[in-house]
């Protein structure tokens, strides 16, 4: 992985990773935790869902999952649930792995002018990261929102534990924040134009705005996040189950074939 470009072979990722891939020729990204045995955890839009925007749209897995004739189990999800557990072929598509970073400096962080491929914030160790995901894949994520709790929302709890006290706003996603943070900063410096004609300069401090606006939502830096236990999120969110820890971790077992 280097400054610009985040891309790394599959020998190269283990488990409790955060990885991502492009879709619809790099117009977004989808993102996932990978959790060994060449499977991984990662949170779409329900089939079901009327949603106008989202990422079932030329999404590969929409039909790849369901005719997987390597992995039995790929494609699993809980009803009503868009957390889901896929093979790595059937996440990438045709795409390439990209390996989302964790605490980088700021520096590098307003570096990519990209959004959705860094934050500042720590991880977790690999153990905690899994567990996080497959309890969400037992008892589920809430419901989809492209801004406010998307796929990357979800792969960065996951790393994390991290979640935004403030439920209006945008969420923790990168690409989110990028969705908003250009328009916004086109708009606040458009009256520049009139004070400073050289187009350069105008562009220049449309980037700053960006890259600020950008930083200004990581999670590294935010002061309304906190820590919240997976067990304490699921009940939250409405889809606490029975399952006990020692279940989650027979999933864990079971799906990457450890133990």
């Amino acid at each position: 992985m280097g400054l610009l470009s985040n891309r790394v072979e599959r020998n190269e990722i283990k488990p409790g990773d955060h990885i991502y891939t492009y879709r619809a020729v790099f117009t977004y990204s989808h993102h996932g935790i990978y959790v060994g045995g060449s499977k991984v955890v990662h949170f779409r839009p329900e089939r079901e869902a009327n949603s106008p925007i989202s990422e079932a749209v030329s999404d590969p897995m929409s039909s790849i999952s369901s005719s997987c004739s390597v992995f039995p189990d790929c494609g699993f999800r809980q009803p009503g649930s868009g957390v889901t557990l896929t093979c790595l072929d059937c996440f990438l598509g045709k795409g390439s792995i990209y390996c989302f970073e964790y605490g980088v400096p700021p520096s590098v962080f307003l570096a990519k002018v990209r959004g959705g491929t860094c934050t500042t914030a720590s991880s977790d160790l690999p153990e905690a990261v899994i567990h996080r995901a497959m309890y969400l894949l037992q008892n589920g994520f809430g419901n989809y929102d492209i801004f406010q709790n998307n796929c990357e929302d979800f792969a960065l709890y996951c790393k994390t534990g991290l979640l935004i006290m403030d439920k209006l706003g945008v969420g923790r996603s990168g690409q989110a924040s990028s969705a908003i943070g250009a328009p916004l900063a086109a708009i606040l410096s458009s009256p520049l134009k009139l004070l400073m004609p050289n187009p350069i300069g105008v562009a220049t401090v449309t980037a700053g705005m960006y890259c600020m606006s950008r930083y200004a939502t990581d999670i590294g830096v935010r002061s309304d996040v906190i820590k919240v236990d997976v067990e304490d999120l699921s009940v939250n969110l409405g889809f606490h189950s029975d399952d006990s820890s020692e279940e989650v971790a027979s999933s864990v077992r079971r799906i990457t074939g450890s133990g």
